[in-house]
């Protein structure tokens, strides 16, 4: 369309059009879609305006290409550093999982969608076993270092579909949408298994097998069993009730001796408990 406006008018105010398609293109493609455009619109303005194709360029020709050429370069510039600035203010730092405020939008979709699909959801809380005995005899970085393990290993074993957080200080929450429960409580177990059987290197010192371990709290969530009155549950709350109803199997967990798996079925004031893993 503006190929067309300029090549009716060959007006200068119409041919700043051009940046339009430029700009939107480095947003939606980044540096290649921004340098694309750019060349498209040289190339378009060269056949709006036959006489350049002889090669007879103006001061003001040479700049408007240079300025086609610096707007998708800029413009995809931009548009990348919004964009990590928006992974970095969604990002956990330590551990590269969601952080708390990102978590949070992602459950509130995660359980919106369930109660559409009338889907289960399972929620799982962890943290790191007995990780003040760690900070007090190797030291602070020896237990940031172990947190920063954790999180690994949970991205590691969680499937694309989880919603991982690390909202405390050792504290992570695990969002797994449509899993059922005996699924949900495999994967658990594999998870626990995999940071007790992994030997890191805290602080600069290797560790055996064992020195770390977790307690999860799982709960399972079926949307499917009946409708949710949504006028008295918000997504929020639905999501809250989540989340208390882990934390305290995760509870249960740690007063039954750590580096094990509590399951629940439901709501907190709902528990259906089984133990699905033990030390």
């Amino acid at each position: 369309m503006v190929f067309w406006l300029d090549r009716w008018t060959s007006l200068p105010a119409v041919q700043h059009l051009y940046y339009f398609p430029i700009v939107l293109s480095a947003i939606a493609l980044g540096m290649t879609g921004g340098l694309g455009a750019a060349a498209t619109a040289i190339l378009l303005y060269h056949f709006a305006n036959p006489r350049f194709l002889t090669l007879r360029y103006a001061e003001a020709d040479l700049l408007q290409m240079a300025v086609f050429l610096a707007v998708g370069i800029v413009a995809a510039r931009l548009a990348e550093d919004t964009r990590r600035v928006r992974r970095l203010a969604m990002t956990d730092d330590l551990t590269g999982l969601h952080n708390l405020r990102s978590f949070e939008l992602e459950l509130n979709r995660v359980v919106r969608e369930a109660l559409v699909r009338r889907q289960p959801v399972a929620l799982m809380v962890l943290d790191v076993d007995r990780l003040k005995g760690l900070n007090d005899e190797h030291g602070h970085l020896a237990g940031a270092e172990a947190v920063r393990t954790v999180g690994r290993l949970v991205a590691e074993c969680m499937p694309p579909a989880a919603i991982a957080c690390r909202y405390g200080g050792d504290e992570f929450v695990i969002a797994l949408p449509n899993y059922s429960a005996s699924t949900a409580s495999i994967l658990a177990d594999t998870l626990r298994g995999a940071v007790h059987a992994d030997a890191p290197e805290l602080a600069g010192q290797p560790f055996p097998q064992g020195t770390l371990s977790i307690s999860i709290g799982l709960v399972i969530r079926e949307f499917n069993d009946r409708l949710i009155d949504m006028s008295s549950h918000s997504t929020d709350e639905l999501g809250e009730e989540l989340f208390r109803a882990a934390d305290e199997a995760l509870y249960i967990a740690k007063r039954a001796g750590r580096n094990r798996v509590h399951a629940s079925g439901g709501a907190s004031r709902q528990t259906r408990a089984t133990q699905f893993s033990t030390s």
